[in-house]
C-alpha cells in the first residue's frame, strides 16, 4: 500500500557476480526484489539495468514480464509453481532463449541438474515436497536462460539434506556466470556463495562489503540479524 518500506538503498550487481541480500524478516529484503522486478513501483529512485547489448537503460517500475524478457529470473519465496501442471510441464512452458540468443540451459540440461525431477516428470507440482517444489522453481527460472537469478530464501523450510542440494546448485549456477542475488536467513551458507553482501534493516543497508570480510565480523551480524 502507501507504506514506505525502502529508504535510501543503493546497490549493484556486475555481470557474472554474486550478491547477497541479508537481514531479519520485515525489513525490506522481499520489498527490495519486488522492486527489481516490477511488482512493486518505487516512489522514488531509480533501477538501471545494462545488459550485454544494451546500453544502461532506466527500467524503473517496469512491469515483470518485460523485466524478465530482459534476463531477470525469478524465484520467488513460496516458490510459485503450478499446482495444476505436471512438472514437464512446469518446466516447459518456461523455456526460451535468453535476451542474447543462447540456450544454455535446456531441458535436458535442468533434468541432469536435478535427477529427482526426472523421476517425477508427470507428478502434479501440488504432490512434490518443499524440496521438489524448489528445485522445480529453480530450473524452471534457469529455462529462461537468465543473465540474472534472483532467489528470495532459497532454502526455507527445507529438510537439511535438501537445503545441502539447494546450496550445491547455487554454486554451480554461480560458476556458470549467470550473476545472482540471493536472499536466505542462513548468513554463513549467503556470504559462502557470494562475493559480496549488504544487510538491511528498517529499510536501509546497516552494513555492507565483501562477503568474506562480513564473515569475519560475527559480533555486528549478531547485533544487526538477532542471531
Amino acid at each position: 500500500g502507501d507504506s514506505h518500506i525502502l529508504r535510501g538503498v543503493s546497490l549493484a550487481l556486475g555481470e557474472g557476480a554474486a550478491l547477497g541480500l541479508l537481514g531479519r524478516n520485515g525489513m525490506g529484503k522481499t520489498t527490495l526484489i519486488r522492486t527489481l522486478m516490477g511488482y512493486v513501483r518505487p516512489a522514488s529512485g531509480q533501477v538501471l539495468w545494462h545488459g550485454p547489448s544494451t546500453a544502461v537503460t532506466a527500467v524503473t517500475g517496469w512491469a515483470p514480464q518485460r523485466m524478465v524478457r530482459l534476463g531477470l529470473g525469478y524465484v520467488p519465496e513460496g516458490r510459485g509453481i503450478f499446482p495444476n501442471l505436471s512438472v514437464r510441464e512446469n518446466l516447459l512452458m518456461a523455456a526460451r532463449a535468453g535476451p542474447d540468443g543462447r540456450r544454455d540451459w535446456t531441458y535436458q540440461r535442468v533434468l541432469e541438474l536435478f535427477p529427482r525431477l526426472h523421476e517425477r516428470l508427470q507428478h502434479g507440482g501440488q504432490q512434490l515436497s518443499g524440496g521438489e517444489q524448489q528445485m522445480l522453481a529453480i530450473g524452471r527460472a534457469l529455462l529462461t536462460n537468465p543473465l540474472l537469478m534472483i532467489l528470495d530464501e532459497a532454502t526455507e523450510g527445507l529438510a537439511p539434506r535438501i537445503v545441502g542440494e539447494i546450496w550445491r546448485v547455487v554454486a554451480g549456477i554461480r560458476a556458470s556466470g549467470i550473476s545472482t542475488l540471493i536472499v536466505d536467513r542462513n548468513y554463513r551458507a549467503v556470504l559462502a556463495h557470494t562475493d559480496r553482501a549488504v544487510v538491511l534493516e528498517k529499510g536501509r543497508i546497516v552494513l555492507a562489503g565483501q562477503s568474506a570480510r562480513l564473515a569475519e565480523q560475527p559480533d555486528a551480524l549478531a547485533r544487526v540479524l538477532g542471531v
